[in-house]
């Protein structure tokens, strides 16, 4: 059985109100092993705030080169496939990807094919807090994913740890590196426990969380 690991990153809260992705993670699992990775950012062509990029640290002008959701729509469904959905607050993700959907007039992930993590949490630690952070402590999970920003590859792996143990298997080993790799395009690679950034993206990320640090000082 093949599952899709899902996280995205977005302007803001709510698809509703005009905010859209501009990051997408995911990770496959096929009978619970790790397979393949999917990971781009987004230009949402929308301004984010100062709130939003202290969150993940993405900046407009980091995205400014990157594709609009339109551009990647294709490949990001051919990677998903008709396959199950993982998510952790399901309506949250899928509500901003069907919207992103819907504009291009594209068929929508149907509820049918949606696991929400945080529905078998809510059972499994009744009355407890079970944001990805509270369930990597509950659950003992070694994660050495820096969680400085949040990233929505970084979580997918993070949420690919905690699905597993809360089905009763072992989580999988995970090294998030920075390692230049020089060929930009490659979006869909096998999983060989580490995520690969290139050069350019490196540079340009540390820049603007350096900047976004030095403003933070000087307010």
């Amino acid at each position: 059985m093949r599952e899709i690991i899902l996280d995205i990153e977005t302007t803001g809260l709510d698809h509703k109100n005009g905010h859209k992705i501009i990051e997408i993670g995911c990770f496959e699992l096929i009978d619970k092993e790790m397979g393949m990775s999917y990971h781009q950012y987004i230009n949402p062509n929308k301004k984010l705030t100062e709130e939003n990029i202290k969150i993940h640290g993405i900046t407009n002008e980091f995205l400014d080169p990157y594709p609009p959701f339109s551009e990647i729509a294709e490949s990001f469904l051919e990677f998903i496939k008709d396959d199950i959905i993982v998510a952790h607050n399901a309506q949250f993700d899928i509500g901003f990807i069907n919207n992103e959907l819907m504009e291009e007039r594209l068929d929508q992930i149907t509820q049918d094919r949606i696991i929400d993590t945080l529905v078998i949490a809510r059972d499994a630690f009744p009355g407890q807090q079970i944001n990805l952070d509270s369930l990597v402590k509950k659950l003992k999970i070694n994660s050495m994913v820096n969680r400085d920003h949040h990233g929505a590859l970084k979580d997918a792996k993070i949420l690919t740890d905690v699905y597993l143990e809360l089905r009763g298997h072992t989580q999988m080993g995970f090294n998030l590196s920075t390692k230049n790799d020089n060929n930009k395009e490659v979006k869909m690679m096998p999983f060989d426990g580490l995520i690969q950034l290139t050069k350019e993206e490196t540079d340009r990320h540390k820049e603007f969380i350096k900047k976004v640090e030095a403003n933070r000082d000087n307010t």
